[in-house]
This record gives C-alpha cells, sequence and structure tokens, in this order.
C-alpha cells in the first residue's frame, strides 16, 4: 500500500509505503535493532505507555533537536512510559549519536535492516528509503491513541499536542 500527499521532504512530495495508522488502532509489530544490533520488538516494551518519536536521520539538525527533547522530556516521565526514537541510521551511528549526545533516556532503535517499522507503520518514505518524522504513542494495551505524521520533514514535530495525548493516557 502506497499513500500521497501526507508529506513532504524540502517541498517535494513524498510517497508513504504502508498502511495509515490511526487512533483506536491495534499497534503493528516491528523488528527493529538497538545500537548493540539486540533485537527488539513491541513485545519488549509490553505493559508499558510507548512514545514512539521517528526521524528521517540523527545526522541533521531537526532530528537532533527532536531526540534531544524527548530524551529531556523521558527523564521526567513516570516509570510506566518508554520514549523510542525509530530511525534508519545503522545501529553503530546510533550508539555514537547518544554516546556524544548524551542520550540516556530515550532508547534509539535502528530500522535500516528490515524496514519493519517504517513498512508495517506506514511511515516509510519511498524515495528517500528513510522513515518520516512522526510521533506515535500507544497505550499499555498495544492500541494507538496518537499518530502525527509531520507534513514537511524539515519541520520539528508538534510535541505540545504529543504531551497532551500522553497526559490523557497516564
Amino acid at each position: 500500500m502506497e499513500r500521497r500527499g501526507i508529506t513532504t521532504m524540502k517541498g517535494n512530495p513524498m510517497t508513504l509505503v504502508g498502511p495509515g495508522l490511526h487512533p483506536g488502532d491495534k499497534a503493528p509489530d516491528f523488528l527493529v535493532l538497538d545500537g548493540t544490533l539486540a533485537p527488539k520488538t513491541l513485545k519488549d516494551f509490553a505493559g508499558k505507555i510507548k512514545v514512539i518519536s521517528v526521524t528521517p536521520s540523527l545526522d541533521t539538525p531537526v532530528c537532533d533537536l527532536q531526540i534531544h527533547w524527548f530524551n529531556e522530556d523521558a527523564a521526567k516521565q513516570p516509570n510506566d512510559v518508554v520514549v523510542l526514537n525509530i530511525s534508519m541510521d545503522l545501529p553503530f551511528a546510533i550508539a555514537r549519536f547518544c554516546a556524544t549526545g548524551g542520550i540516556k533516556n530515550a532508547i534509539a532503535l535502528s530500522d535500516h535492516r528490515d524496514a519493519s517499522f517504517g513498512t508495517n507503520w506506514g511511515v516509510l518514505m519511498k524515495e528517500l528509503r528513510l522513515l518520516a518524522r512522526s510521533i506515535f504513542i500507544v497505550d499499555k494495551q498495544d492500541v494507538i491513541r496518537y499518530v502525527q505524521i509531520v507534513p514537511e520533514q524539515i519541520a520539528e514535530p508538534d510535541y505540545e499536542a504529543a504531551l497532551a495525548a500522553l497526559k490523557e493516557i497516564k
């Protein structure tokens, strides 16, 4: 399934591969890697509220701002909230980025191998094989409660709207 007209990259329309997910949908599973190459799936975060920050590449200014914002916010959240950042960056680059950038509260994960998160969650940009900047919030029962796909990929997400949605779940 391919969807158009949802987001652009520097004004160029992008094609998103995968389904359009909405609040109330069951969260699809995924297989990603952490910075040590360990596989992670949705089940690894069972029983937690999941804030999923999706970035095209951590080596860009807006993505850097986004993960740092969520890293700082994650430190303020209760133990039943986990903040994940998923990108197509290589696991080694993610590990280096987190070490040098002081990312200790958000869990950075790589979808580079299979793009299973991107295709299962409908945020893989076909033209670039990068993930579209977005935010998903998933409750403890793995039901999607909030979806934000940023219309222009070089813009930051609406953090306050995501926080408001998170407060409604807690």
